[in-house]
């Protein structure tokens, strides 16, 4: 069967020029890990290349991309450097903004498209109402993205609402001091600091539940929302692993042990691994983007994505993430002696795509959440 794809999605970045800001990313990627978050030009490249308007609807200029063209293109900035594309990947904060009034989303993007989100939801913290507005104080941490970012979104909890999703306060950057306390053994360029917030008056109109009802009604915008914000992050994971695969055939083809033996390429043990490593990489990928194909045509059917649906999605996401990071390790140990230096693509790899895995939306925990739903079990609180 043909996929149905949408008419803007050819549209997301490709050409020369791309593939010429793909090669500076993945030069400067050590720069990133040193400043600890990734530079404004970059971010203003990700602008020029449609990653923070590919998800925005296109009655405000958006490009409303299918899911998995925007999973390829994280994956593809991934492969150059896995911090530039888990900052790229908030690309799709669009789809959980969605759930805002009308009005505060024509604000938003008032002056175009290519709004820069960054969002840290958990813990959320006790907020108070006050006259239509709520009033925001707290610290919260893994706020990725967020020296770039023109709004900062933070988790709170109001006294009238218990248990379900985390509500989101959305405010000016220029309202919330960061302080720089990210210094990870992977994804180091992300920028994932915490944010401080004092006494913030944010109006209730911005506001919303993450994973809320949109109030948009595009394919987009119905797509599993949390399922999508796992799937992001697993793309970068996927890219990751794919550059180590990439980085340890080549390797393997033209050097030779600095005890004489063979050329890696010669050896059976090499041979298999990276054999193995790719059958395990393909095939996760595959699943991957097979359940976000046969969602995304349920949508352009006019359909809904069931529990069931959603669950494989999330199931997926975790598999991928867990395989990636398996396979990177893989990738480092055929590296032998010289992979353990601190600037090694093949140790970066390992490091950037263990972090990736160890990401509550795809750790391996969520093994047992899927099973419980495929078992026909209640789902977990805020799963799938």
């Amino acid at each position: 069967m043909l996929r149905k794809i949408t008419a803007n999605e050819d549209k997301i970045a490709c050409g020369p020029d791309f593939d010429m800001f793909l090669r500076d990313v993945r030069a400067r990627a050590l720069e990133f890990r040193r400043a600890r978050h990734i530079p404004i030009d970059v971010i203003d490249e990700f602008k020029r290349f449609g990653v923070y308007r590919a998800l925005v609807a296109s009655r405000f200029g958006g490009m409303e991309a299918s899911a998995a063209a925007f999973l390829e293109l994280i994956e593809t900035i991934g492969h150059a450097d896995a911090s530039a594309g888990w900052v790229a990947s908030f690309g799709v904060s669009a789809t959980y903004l969605a759930a805002l009034p009308i009005p505060t989303l024509e604000e938003i993007y008032r002056e175009g498209p290519n709004v820069v989100f960054a969002g840290a939801i958990f813990p959320p913290q006790k907020a108070e109402q006050d006259n239509g507005d709520v009033l925001v104080s707290g610290r919260w941490p893994f706020a990725s993205g967020c020296m770039g970012a023109s709004l900062i979104g933070v988790g709170i909890a109001l006294s009238e609402e218990s248990g379900g999703l985390p509500r989101t306060a959305v405010m000016p950057a220029a309202s919330v001091r960061i302080e720089e306390t990210w210094d990870t053994i992977g994804l180091g360029g992300t920028g994932s600091h915490d944010v401080v917030v004092e006494n913030v008056r944010v109006p209730a109109s911005w506001t919303f539940i993450r994973g809320g009802m949109p109030t948009i009604d595009r394919p987009i915008y119905r797509y599993p929302s949390l399922g999508l914000a796992a799937q992001v992050l697993t793309a970068v994971g996927l890219g990751c692993a794919r550059r180590a695969l990439d980085e340890a055939t080549a390797m393997a083809g033209g050097r030779r042990s600095i005890t004489g033996a063979p050329v890696m390429a010669d050896r059976p043990h090499v041979q298999a691994e990276l054999a193995e490593a790719e059958a395990m990489l393909s095939s996760a990928r595959s699943f991957f983007y097979a359940v976000t194909h046969e969602a995304w045509d349920l949508l352009l059917d006019g359909g809904q994505v069931p529990e069931s649906l959603a669950n494989r999605i999330r199931l997926a996401a975790t598999h991928a993430a867990q395989v990636s990071a398996q396979v990177a390790r893989h990738c480092f140990a055929l590296g032998g002696i010289a992979a353990v230096q601190s600037d090694h693509i093949l140790g970066r790899c390992m490091q950037d795509c263990a972090v990736v895995a160890q990401h509550a939306f795809m750790a391996k925990g969520n093994y047992e959440a899927a099973g419980r739903i495929m078992l026909g079990r209640d789902a977990r609180p805020g799963y799938p």
